[in-house]
């Protein structure tokens, strides 16, 4: 079992990018995952990890719930 973190801008008010895409890793991959960590930053970061390996940085790659739910699939 993995552990998923997700950490976003607060000021950027991506709260809610990171909520769908908490919904959307869960909905797809949540037998896999052992815990989900949301974690709230600043500087415009959204950068989503499995088991400390980034598998997803907004400064990389365009905003794609889909392509985020494939990344984390093949870290698993």
């Amino acid at each position: 079992m993995s552990v998923i973190e997700l950490e976003y801008c607060v000021p950027c008010d991506f709260r809610r990018r990171a909520l769908d895409v908490q919904t959307a890793v869960l909905g797809a991959l949540e037998d896999e995952v052992e815990e989900f960590r949301l974690v709230m930053g600043d500087d415009g970061v959204f950068r989503v990890r499995v088991d400390g390996e980034t598998v997803y940085d907004k400064q990389e790659e365009a905003f794609d719930v889909d392509g985020i739910v494939r990344a984390v699939r093949a870290a698993l």
